[in-house]
């Protein structure tokens, strides 16, 4: 499961620790901004405290891409050389799973933090119509107004003050220039990731389809394929996240998880529901309760070999749980609980 830190979570290891079957948590140091070097001082004492509670610190999301990278400004060597020396640093701690994304401006973003839904539980959703009547502005406002006083990855105050100022370096920005700057960041990082065996798991653009007519690179089948020919060391790879490609309901993901055999590090698993073109909701887990078909996204992840960590994702809100959007302790557990239920029928049916 995901772990914000003590600080910032309202679920603790003890409780996670509880959960059958999850042997470990996702974490990361949530008060570095984008560009700073993890020492490896702070990364041991996280990963103390993580396994002090009888887990084991799977992976780090993430190790955020500063916005100079993505932009390919001149200043981005020196920002890379501070990821590069960060990576060598979760190396010798022996950490060797990192998530990170190439989203612009926003790492992802949903238009209603608490929408009721019809079974009374609470969850994030996303409407078109509605973010089509924003700015940029006006969604860091909304998504803050939204939080329930909890600080969102991503989406921190601090950056958020800077919304139109970041949005607008994007303007002269497209889907080309922004793979080409991918494309270099990809080949700088590689040689650490392989010296250290660093898998690099890339998260999909959320939603699956330009927000503010800003670049998405991240979206499909044809462009993950693209993204993995960036490169031919297995370091390279990505994180399948059903929800975000699930937003688009012409992404097959057990297709897609098959075109990618050998090169998903990382999966997060959660389930979504369609209401009307440009609108979705999150749901339960479980098939039945969305659009997606997990049991053949579970199969598609065996049938391929995947050995990475698996984690249920967004949650509802349930049983008046008090707790960051999308990441409460109960739906995540009743989550993880029917995954594991899937993969033991599957191992089962050999």
């Amino acid at each position: 499961m995901r772990w914000f830190g003590r600080q910032n979570d309202s679920v603790s290891l003890k409780y996670i620790r509880q959960v059958p079957g999850v042997r470990g948590v996702i974490s990361s140091l949530y008060g570095k901004m984008p560009g700073e070097v993890w020492s490896i001082e702070e990364i041991r004492a996280l990963k103390t405290e993580v396994e002090s509670a009888g887990l084991i610190l799977a992976g780090i999301e993430s190790v955020n891409v500063h916005e100079s990278i993505k932009l390919g400004f001149p200043e981005r060597d020196q920002y890379i050389d501070n990821f590069i020396t960060t990576l060598a640093n979760l190396g010798k701690e022996g950490i060797n799973l990192v998530c990170y994304n190439f989203m612009p401006v926003f790492d992802w973003v949903r238009t209603d933090l608490a929408k009721r839904r019809d079974d009374g539980s609470v969850a994030m959703s996303y409407d078109q119509s509605v973010l089509d009547s924003l700015d940029p502005v006006g969604i860091a406002e909304l998504m803050n107004s939204q939080s329930g006083g909890y600080s969102l990855a991503g989406w921190e105050p601090a950056r958020m003050a800077k919304m139109g100022e970041i949005f607008a370096l994007y303007k002269n920005m497209d889907d080309e220039k922004m793979f080409e700057n991918l494309r270099y960041f990809i080949e700088r990082i590689m040689p650490v990731c392989a010296q250290y065996h660093i898998n690099m798991a890339i998260h999909p653009d959320d939603p699956a389809w330009s927000v503010f007519g800003l670049p998405r690179i991240v979206t499909n089948r044809e462009k993950l394929l693209r993204l993995i020919a960036l490169s031919d060391n297995v370091h390279h790879g990505v994180l399948v996240c059903t929800g975000s490609l699930g937003t688009n309901p012409d992404n097959d993901i057990p297709a897609i998880i098959r075109s990618l055999r050998g090169r998903i590090h990382f999966a997060h698993i959660r389930n979504v529901r369609h209401t009307a073109p440009g609108r979705f909701e999150e749901s339960a887990h479980f098939s039945g309760d969305g659009s997606l078909d997990m049991f053949a996204i579970m199969k598609a992840l065996y049938d391929t070999g995947f050995q990475g960590p698996i984690r249920p994702d967004h949650g509802r809100t349930i049983w008046d749980e008090d707790c960051m959007p999308g990441y409460g302790l109960y739906d995540r557990a009743l989550g993880a609980a029917y995954l594991l239920g899937l993969w033991e029928a599957i191992e089962r049916m050999k």
